[in-house]
Parts: structure tokens; C-alpha cells; sequence
């Protein structure tokens, strides 16, 4: 893996292929493995793909000091910074759950850095998340203080209108058995200007993603699409 030192983090990230660079970024307790099929059906089409650890997690949460919050606009500005550090120009980003999440904030708080933009199993905020799983996560938080789980639990904040303001494609997919709520998911697709739905049927929230073909060749597809 490489590093790169972005604000006092030092961020790992997988690197691999060449031609048009396409970023991944894994979900809440995950890393960049979760991506390894994806990865190499990405490089198979031509592309060049990163796939960075988020802060907190994977190489870059134990390479760096532990903290006592995370915040779904830090991450967001992690991969904006590091976009500009690359010279990436306007990548193609694909993330999932909190990746997804990451994405979304990225364009709205940074607008058209990306060129285009897939997220799957993606909510706005936490009333937009299955109630078992919320009180799953909160039995957790009772027993130990993960700032992690804290920040499902209490983030994100985005307002539908403000997806409004992104103007790149997105394709918006979920798990027909997603954690996610399903008018969270159709909420997303139907504030994106120019937005792509896709459900995937007989899955869950991560089972067509992790270490899954499926994803690979549904974001591929996007992807040629839209001429990318």
C-alpha cells in the first residue's frame, strides 16, 4: 500500500491499473479489501483505481493516533484533499454505505470535484436506517465507546435539498434487504438531477459488494454509459 500524508493523516490507500482513475471507498468497520474483486475487474476494463483506508480504519486508523469522534465531513474532506494531492483531476467515485455517505458530502461541499459518482446503501441521516440495526448499535455503544458505531448513530445530517446542487451523474443502488431504508434510498435518487437507480434483488446491504463481481460490473456498466 502507499501513504500519503493529508493534514496530519497519514492515509493508506491501494493503487493499481492505469487510464481513468477511479476511487473506492469501503463502508463503517471495513477497509479496502472488501474491494477485491472489484478492484481487479475495474483494472481488467482499463482503469486506474485507488482505494484508500478511511480514517479510523484499516492501515490508516492503526498507523495513526486514536481519536475520540469521527465526523462523516472529515472524511469527506480526506478524499477531496487527497484528489488534489494526486492531481486526479475529476475522478470517478464509487463508495459504499459510509462510503457512499462520503461522497454525497464531498460534492456538496466541495462541488464538481468528481466527474462521476456511484454510491450504494447510503442514507442521509440515521432515521433513515433500519430500527433494528440503530438499536443493534446502540446496545453496542452501552457496552463499549466506539466512536465508530457513535457515528452511525448521530450522523449524517444532509438534507435532501442539498443534493440538489450536485449536478454529475450518480447511480444510486441499495440491497432489496438493505440496512437502509427504502424511501431513503428512493429520497436520494429523486433529489439527484441526474441520477441512475439500481436495487439489487435477493440482496443485502453488502452482499452484492464485498468481494462481489456484482458491484464490479453494475459500476463498470455506469461507467461506459456515460462515456467515462
Amino acid at each position: 500500500m502507499n501513504i500519503i500524508n493529508i493534514d496530519n493523516l497519514r492515509l493508506f490507500y491501494c493503487e493499481k491499473g492505469q487510464g481513468k482513475p477511479v476511487i473506492l471507498v469501503h463502508g463503517n468497520g471495513e477497509d479496502h479489501t472488501i474491494f477485491t474483486e472489484e478492484i481487479e475487474q475495474l483494472v481488467s476494463a482499463g482503469y486506474h483505481v485507488y482505494a484508500p483506508d478511511s480514517r479510523g480504519h484499516g492501515k490508516t486508523g492503526a498507523d495513526n493516533p486514536p481519536v475520540r469522534e469521527f465526523h462523516y465531513a472529515d472524511m469527506a474532506d480526506d478524499i477531496f484533499n487527497f484528489i488534489k494531492a494526486l492531481n486526479l483531476g475529476k475522478p470517478a467515485f464509487y463508495g459504499h454505505s459510509d462510503g457512499g455517505i462520503t461522497g454525497l458530502l464531498l460534492e456538496i461541499r466541495h462541488p464538481e470535484t468528481l466527474g462521476i459518482m456511484a454510491v450504494s446503501g447510503t442514507n442521509l441521516s440515521p432515521d433513515g436506517l433500519d430500527e433494528a440495526f440503530v438499536n443493534e448499535c446502540r446496545e453496542m455503544c452501552e457496552k463499549s465507546s466506539d466512536p465508530l458505531t457513535a457515528l452511525m448513530l448521530n450522523e449524517p445530517d444532509i438534507k435532501p435539498q442539498e443534493l440538489e446542487n450536485i449536478s454529475i451523474p450518480v447511480l444510486v443502488t441499495a440491497g432489496e434487504y438493505d440496512l437502509i431504508k427504502k424511501q431513503e434510498t428512493l429520497a436520494i435518487a429523486e433529489h439527484l438531477k441526474n441520477s441512475r437507480l439500481f436495487i439489487a434483488k435477493n440482496e443485502n446491504h453488502g452482499s452484492y459488494v464485498v468481494n462481489s463481481k456484482i458491484m464490479g460490473e453494475i459500476l463498470i456498466k455506469f461507467l461506459t454509459d456515460n462515456n467515462y
